[in-house]
């Protein structure tokens, strides 16, 4: 029963979307949703990397590291496990389509531009007011790549919302360990403040 009300809902926002597709809605949601694709999240990937080294971070390197790697890991692993078919109008837009569930840019983006909000909020020295900013920009972003999804005809609703959801879990655990490191660290040097 659930199921079916999910597939008709799916169905639903899907032909609502389509209808009311503009070639210069594409066009804007194309380029949002660029922001969430493979090669955008690589180059975020590699350049929160380098900058990470940089500073020396190495506890927050290696939870930015697995971050994306866990998220790329976790996409591929679910479609091959789900196998679920891309909405029809998936073949105007795509080249090569790959499985439709869960969409790799709504758990892409959210674990890329989650975990970027996470650590630049985590070292801005300021109001609480701006760490609060940068997560809403964040979520804003996030939101705009997943309803691009929608738009571009490219995604279910539920494609969107189980990309969004595998890479909250997946984030979370990741800040969790990285948090979680870095008391060690701090209660390892109180207790040998030469070592």
């Amino acid at each position: 029963m659930l199921r079916s009300a999910l597939a008709s809902l799916d169905s639903s926002i899907l032909e609502w979307m389509h209808r009311h597709a503009t070639p210069a809605g594409i066009a804007v949601c194309a380029a949002i949703s660029h922001l969430g694709s493979p090669p955008a999240m690589t180059v975020l990937a590699f350049a929160g990397a380098f900058a990470l080294a940089t500073l020396g971070e190495w506890i927050v390197l290696s939870g930015w590291v697995a971050a994306f790697s866990g998220a790329a890991w976790l996409d591929r692993w679910l479609k091959l496990a789900i196998h679920r078919p891309r909405p029809a109008y998936a073949a105007a837009l795509l080249q090569h389509p790959t499985w439709s569930f869960p969409s790799g840019h709504a758990m892409g983006s959210l674990v890329g531009y989650g975990m970027l909000a996470y650590v630049v909020a985590s070292r801005v020295r300021g109001p609480r007011r701006t760490k609060t900013l940068i997560v809403a920009g964040a979520a804003l972003l996030i939101a705009a790549i997943g309803l691009s999804r929608l738009y571009l005809g490219v995604h279910y609703l539920s494609d969107v919302l189980g990309g969004y959801a595998a890479g909250m879990l997946w984030l979370s655990l990741c800040i969790v360990g990285v948090e979680t490191a870095r008391r060690w660290q701090r209660k390892d040097f109180t207790l040998n403040p030469t070592s």
